[in-house]
């Protein structure tokens, strides 16, 4: 398993941008699928952003379709997840995670590892 480290939460007003980092630990970095959830107090974790590694590419929840970004910089082991236009309903604990192998799923069930999570507060 790999250990994954958030960074880049914080808070933003409406409209305003943020850009979370996650880097992970290992040499296998390349054969993992990356993946971005987030969870509300009250609610479930839910699936933000994905990029499936070797094969296929990013896919995004519904929610963050032409607002966020993923991206991946396999020599630095780190995956972005670029938030651009956010909202108050992005207010969350956003949290990385790993499953080995291409995916695309975005059931946090099946994905491995996790980080600690970065908190996102996006004020109206």
């Amino acid at each position: 398993q790999v250990q994954l480290i958030e960074s880049g939460g914080g808070l933003v007003q409406a409209g305003g941008s943020l850009r979370l980092s996650c880097t992970a630990s290992g040499r296998t970095f390349s054969r993992y699928t990356m993946g971005w959830f987030r969870q509300a107090p009250g609610k479930e974790r839910e699936f933000v952003a994905a990029m499936s590694w070797p094969a296929g590419g990013p896919y995004y929840a519904d929610s963050a379709k032409g607002r966020f970004a993923i991206s991946r910089d396999n020599a630095k082991n780190t995956v972005y997840l670029q938030m651009n236009s956010l909202k108050p309903e992005d207010t969350a604990v956003y949290y990385c995670a790993s499953r080995l192998g291409a995916s695309d799923s975005s059931r946090p069930s099946d994905f491995g590892s996790w980080g600690q999570g970065t908190q996102v507060t996006v004020s109206s």
